[in-house]
């Protein structure tokens, strides 16, 4: 977004979701990002779908102190339990980084960013460009 200083929220399970970090540092070395590892909780892989939406859904609402324009949803568990929601119930971009890796997340990410002046209900139906 031109001129949105907001931050990129970034969330994983654990640690993993730092190399999304690096790579979003790398290719938007102007932006700021906030990492939130969920060390307390992981892995997530254990547990059911309503709980990792749960857990999901607390992240996004923690980072949410943060004024993000933005989520990227780093763990591969949450994003397969909990994306529709998460695209539901925030009014900026969640975009996902399963199985595509730290680079696709990257690109999906600068996409969002160049979609994020459509209205939600349009962002919502518009699909996010894989690498």
């Amino acid at each position: 977004m031109a001129g949105d200083d907001r931050c990129i929220a970034v969330f994983d399970s654990g640690i993993g979701g730092l190399t999304v970090v690096r790579e979003l540092q790398r290719r938007l070395p102007s932006e700021e990002i906030v990492y939130f590892g969920d060390t307390a909780r992981v892995p997530y892989g254990i547990k059911s779908s309503e709980t990792v939406t749960r857990f999901a859904r607390e992240n996004c609402e923690f980072l949410l102190r943060f004024d993000p324009k933005m989520i990227v949803v780093a763990c591969n568990t949450a994003t397969a339990a909990a994306m529709p929601a998460a695209r539901t119930c925030f009014p900026f971009p969640c975009v996902p980084s399963i199985e595509a890796g730290a680079k696709a997340a990257v690109i999906q990410s600068e996409a969002a960013l160049l979609r994020s002046s459509q209205p939600k209900e349009q962002l919502i139906q518009t699909p996010i460009a894989g690498p």
